[in-house]
């Protein structure tokens, strides 16, 4: 059986030790540090820290809060894309986007590039990040500011300067394609108007990139702040990009009026005419081209008529006549007279035929008529 230990009790003498023992291990303290004599650790610490502080002025802490403000600023602005870098002209890529402008004016680049040597560049290009691993070291996407940069590029290689390594330019969020597209087309139509054809070519290539829904859309959205009958007219040469494209050597050459002729043939169902005689022509020029196009729109508009057929005899008398500037009798006896004022144009109905029933009908088609997109 084990035999158990008697405790005792310390003596004051063993207690006076422990106690002086306590009082020096608690009671040291860093040189200059308050005298923390009996205190708790974690309060001995927060005394020590809040001795060898130094706290800041109201000047210091105004200052510190303006640095902050600044900062979020900047971080604001860079998010937003409105912030200016400099960026090496090597590490952006310029055909990121499919480019409206087809053709660049020699004598307007030369312009351009002698503006920029001796002014520097004042408008800034714009750019957007394009995803890792692009190819060639490019980081960038070109939006807006095609030309400058090809101008800036070309005054580096022809000088080789360091000041024509870089360009100035913003970088814009990753955008929508169509909001690519859009500022694009705005930024080339307010600095150098786009070609008839160029408007064309640039709705149909983004609406088939998956940038808008159709060529429609595509028109509707590209000139947007465009009036009904320009964007008519975009309507047209982008069919004639769409149909002979391939095919034009000179399409920027086309003038408003005979593109609209072309478009319109190529709503007549001329397209497989019109590109017989492109492959047969070989055009050398503008006008070779144009003559060739338009020998099938003068043969289509003028069909030769077949001499083995017959024909009915002309009428002499036609089933509507026009007596005066203001009256017209029709073949079913119906006389129609106008009369213009300072307000419009007014119609009188007269004849038998006329009643309730027939004004209604010719109203409908006239709402029908007039409701119909031009």
């Amino acid at each position: 059986m084990a035999k158990r230990r008697k405790l005792e009790a310390p003596s004051s003498a063993d207690i006076s030790k422990l106690e002086e023992e306590f009082r020096r291990e608690t009671s040291a303290a860093a040189p200059g540090a308050p005298k923390t004599r009996g205190m708790a650790p974690i309060s001995q610490i927060a005394a020590e820290t809040a001795a060898v502080a130094q706290p800041k002025t109201a000047q210091e802490r105004a200052r510190d809060a303006q640095l902050e403000a600044r900062a979020a600023k900047l971080t604001a602005a860079e998010n937003d894309g409105r912030l200016l870098v400099d960026l090496p002209i090597a590490e952006i890529e310029a055909e990121a986007i499919v480019r409206d402008r087809t053709t660049l004016n020699a004598d307007d680049m030369l312009e351009l590039r002698l503006s920029i040597a001796q002014n520097g560049l004042r408008l800034p290009i714009e750019v957007f990040e394009l995803p890792d691993g692009s190819e060639g070291g490019r980081r960038y996407g070109l939006i807006s500011g095609y030309r400058r940069l090809m101008a800036i590029r070309e005054l580096n290689g022809l000088s080789g300067q360091q000041a024509h390594e870089t360009i100035r330019a913003i970088i814009r969020p990753k955008a929508e394609t169509d909001t690519a597209f859009v500022a694009m087309v705005e930024e080339n139509e307010v600095r150098a108007e786009l070609s008839q054809f160029e408007r064309g070519r640039i709705a149909v290539i983004s609406a088939q990139q998956g940038a808008f829904l159709n060529v429609e859309d595509a028109v509707n959205k590209l000139f947007a702040t465009g009036s009904k009958a320009k964007r008519s007219k975009v309507r047209s040469f982008a069919l004639i990009f769409e149909e002979l494209g391939d095919m034009l050597e000179f399409p920027d050459a086309l003038s408003e009026k005979r593109g609209l002729k072309l478009a319109q043939m190529l709503r007549q169902g001329g397209e497989a005419a019109l590109r017989d005689a492109l492959a047969e022509a070989s055009p050398a020029s503008a006008e070779e081209e144009w003559a060739a196009l338009e020998a099938v729109i003068v043969a289509m508009d003028s069909p030769v008529k077949d001499p083995k057929r017959g024909g009915r005899p002309k009428k002499t008398t036609p089933d509507t006549e026009w007596r005066n500037a203001a009256t017209m009798v029709t073949a079913s006896g119906v006389t129609i007279r106008r009369q213009a004022d300072a307000k419009g144009v007014v119609l009188r109905f007269e004849g038998t035929p006329v009643d309730a029933a027939l004004m209604d009908n010719l109203l409908d088609e006239i709402r029908a008529y007039l409701e119909k997109p031009r």
